[in-house]
C-alpha cells in the first residue's frame, strides 16, 4: 500500500511539500544556455555544409520557438478557477485509483461537515471543496488545487478531538486558498516554456493537466518550500480559531507527530515532505507568541466520529 501511494501521488504529496532554495533564475539561465549550445553544435562548419543544411531541413533557430502565448501566461498569467479545478481533480483521480476512501460513509460526512465550516473561514467562495479519509495507515494528510483535500486513515486514528482535525485540514485548507500549489505550477511552467519546442508540443484532451504533469513534475517532487508550509500552519491555526474550536489542536498534533520514531515507515513520507514535526511547532510558537492565548474555542472530543 505504501509503495502504490508514493508512486501515485508523487505530484500531490510534492503539492502537500515548492522546491526548498529553488533557485529559479539560475535554473533559467541553465535552460537558456543548454538551448544556446545546441544551437551552436548545429550550425554549418563551411559554405558547402551550411548549403546541404539549407536546402535538407530548416534552420535550427526555427526548431527552438518558444510558444509565446505559453511564456506569456508564465510570466504574467493565472490559473482561472476552473483550471485549478481541473488540475486538483486529476491529482485527486490518480490518487483514489491507487487509494482507496475508507467504507465508511459517516465518517466521510463527518470529515466534509468539518471541512467545509473551517473551509468557510478561509474567504475562498471560488472553490467548491471536497475531504475524504483514505484508507492507508501511513500517517499524512494532502491537498490539491481547487480544494481537494485529504487526511490518510493512519493520522486520522492518532486524532484525539474534533479541533485536531481542523487544525489538520485549516493547513490544507491553507495551502488551498494561498495557491501554494498553484506557484509552483506556475514556476515549473515558465521553466518548461523556455524549452519547449513549438512544433512538438505535447496534446491532450486537457492541456493544463497535460502542463502540469509534462513541465511540473521533476521540480514539485522536490516539495513545497519549507516557508509555505511554516505559513500553512500559521493561517490553518487561525481558520480553527475562527471557525470556534481552540487554536491548539494543530500543535498538539504535531506535539504528537514529533513522537513517532524516525524509523517507522508510516510517517517516512511526511517527514520526506515536510519539515520536522518539532521544526513546525518551534516556529508556530514563535509566531503565535502568546497572541492566542486569551481565544477561547472548544475541543469537541465528545463529537469527535471514532473510526470503528
Amino acid at each position: 500500500m505504501k509503495s502504490k501511494l508514493i508512486a501515485a501521488t508523487i505530484l500531490l504529496a510534492a503539492l502537500s511539500n515548492a522546491a526548498s532554495g529553488l533557485d529559479l533564475g539560475k535554473l533559467l539561465e541553465e535552460r537558456v544556455n543548454q538551448e544556446l549550445n545546441k544551437s551552436k553544435k548545429t550550425q554549418p562548419t563551411d559554405q558547402t555544409s551550411a548549403t546541404t543544411q539549407n536546402t535538407a531541413a530548416p534552420p535550427p533557430a526555427a526548431k527552438q520557438n518558444i510558444d509565446v502565448k505559453q511564456l506569456g501566461f508564465a510570466l504574467f498569467g493565472d490559473y482561472s478557477p476552473e483550471e485549478e479545478t481541473r488540475i486538483g481533480k486529476q491529482i485527486s483521480g490518480n490518487l483514489l485509483g491507487a487509494v482507496p476512501l475508507v467504507r465508511d460513509d459517516k465518517l466521510q460526512r463527518y470529515v466534509n461537515q468539518v471541512g467545509n465550516w473551517v473551509a468557510l473561514q478561509s474567504g475562498r467562495k471560488d472553490v467548491t471543496w471536497h475531504f475524504g479519509v483514505l484508507d492507508t495507515e501511513d500517517i499524512n494528510a494532502f491537498a490539491a488545487p481547487g480544494g481537494y483535500v485529504f487526511v490518510t486513515k493512519g493520522l486520522y486514528r492518532r486524532l484525539n478531538n474534533e479541533a485536531e482535525l481542523a487544525g489538520v485540514l485549516g493547513h490544507e485548507i491553507a495551502h488551498v486558498t494561498l495557491k501554494h500549489h498553484l506557484k509552483v505550477l506556475k514556476q515549473s511552467s515558465l521553466i518548461g516554456t523556455l524549452g519547449q519546442v513549438a512544433s512538438s508540443k505535447a496534446k491532450s484532451s486537457d492541456p493544463v493537466v497535460q502542463n502540469l504533469i509534462g513541465n511540473g513534475a521533476e521540480i514539485m517532487a522536490r516539495g513545497l518550500d519549507k516557508n509555505a508550509e511554516f505559513e500553512a500552519d500559521r493561517v490553518g491555526m487561525v481558520f480553527a480559531a475562527r471557525s470556534g474550536y481552540t487554536p491548539w489542536g494543530l500543535p498538539e498534533v504535531l506535539q504528537d507527530l514529533a513522537g513517532v520514531p524516525a524509523k517507522d515507515e508510516r510517517i517516512s513520507l511526511l517527514t520526506k515532505t515536510h519539515p520536522q514535526p518539532a521544526d513546525r511547532l518551534a516556529a508556530l510558537g514563535e509566531a503565535v507568541d502568546g497572541r492566542l492565548d486569551a481565544v477561547q474555542g472548544k475541543e469537541l472530543a465528545d463529537r469527535f466520529y471514532r473510526i470503528r
